[in-house]
């Protein structure tokens, strides 16, 4: 086992050092620091007249700008790890040694991955600055960045399998942008088709609000009349956002609530809005509100009656990784310790 590792060890090496003495990486880690820091150093300007906790909103958006760039570079990192050395001319060389197939592709899938994170090695000051703000939650930065970690591994994989299965160096970082596309873009566009694809018309009571000009008080008061209305449908295809990173990223942030129940920083709302969707329409009624007129059903009980999709999205993306490596594993495989001496496989 400890010679297997090894050799893993040394295919890693041998992509770490290809990758790091290329002047485009230390280029790309220069940009993305300065494009980081730009957004955030701006985001503090607009934000500190506004926003008590600037700690988690400054961190909120860092780590979703952390993956957002980190998506966009890692496809260019990964994406022609296997057919480029083919086109170079260096794959069947390594193909002949004692390098199995499997030592092959993890390696480069590992090479790829230490690379990209990188990029979010360079941004790690803006967090630790944003934790100086105050206010950030601790559990935030424990599973937050854990996720982007895995979420970086998954695409590198997904890269190096897809160079692997696809001749064409252009063609397969073509298709791992898809990908990821697919996963960040994709699922929302699909989840809003869906929903309006899926509306149902439905017949509702009517209710109207009373004003009284003396008190100043709103009476909500039930009446006998109905009214057609067509209802969108979120919570048939509320699973389409199961699989994207952003969201997984914000469901799997146990929630900050405030004292009326309202989320108080940025993971917080976009797991309630997501977790919000899949609840059938519910008809209003005036139950529904308080003497004060404000809403009584409280966000608390939406997490409770709600699912948390965070795991599926994570279980899709390993498989779909797994998937992929297994594919370059048997793509790359030569058969070089069973053949006779002297034979030519490439």
């Amino acid at each position: 086992m400890s010679g297997w590792l090894r050799m893993l060890g040394v295919v890693v090496g041998l992509e770490l050092k290809q990758r790091v003495r290329s002047v485009a990486w230390y280029v790309l880690l220069g940009i993305v620091a300065l494009v980081v820091g730009g957004v955030i150093v701006v985001l503090y300007a607009s934000l500190q007249g506004y926003q008590r906790d600037l700690g988690n909103a400054i961190f909120a958006m860092t780590i979703f700008l952390v993956m957002l760039v980190t998506s966009l570079v890692t496809p260019a990192l990964s994406g022609n790890a296997i057919n480029g050395d083919r086109d170079g001319g260096t794959l069947a060389s390594t193909q002949v040694t004692q390098v199995s197939g499997t030592q092959l592709v993890l390696g480069k899938v590992l090479g790829a991955w230490i690379a990209s994170l990188g990029f979010l090695a360079v941004c790690l000051p803006f967090m630790v600055a944003s934790a100086m703000l105050g206010g950030l939650r601790m559990e935030a930065v424990l599973i937050s960045i854990p996720l982007v970690v895995l979420e970086i591994g998954v695409i590198s994989a997904i890269g190096v399998g897809l160079s692997g299965l696809i001749r064409k160096p252009v063609l397969s970082t073509v298709v791992t942008y898809l990908v990821v596309a697919f996963f960040s873009v994709g699922t929302l566009i699909g989840f809003g088709v869906g929903t309006v694809a899926f509306q149902t018309e439905e017949t509702r009571d009517e209710i109207v609000w009373d004003y009284d000009e003396e008190t100043f008080e709103t009476t909500c008061r039930e009446t006998d009349r109905t009214y057609e209305t067509v209802v969108p449908r979120p919570d048939r295809v509320w699973w389409m956002l199961a699989a994207n990173p952003y969201v997984i990223l914000a469901d799997a942030i146990p929630p900050a609530l405030a004292a009326d129940g309202y989320p108080t920083d940025v993971f917080s709302q976009i797991a309630l809005a997501v977790r919000s969707v899949q609840e059938p329409p519910h008809e209003e009624s005036c139950a529904d509100y308080g003497p004060d007129g404000s809403y009584v059903d409280p966000y608390e009980d939406i997490y409770e009656r709600t699912a948390p999709s965070w795991f599926v999205g994570i279980a899709i993306h390993l498989a779909l990784a797994a998937l992929a490596v297994w594919g370059a594993i048997a793509a790359v495989r030569a058969p070089a310790r069973t053949l006779a001496p002297g034979s030519r496989i490439a």
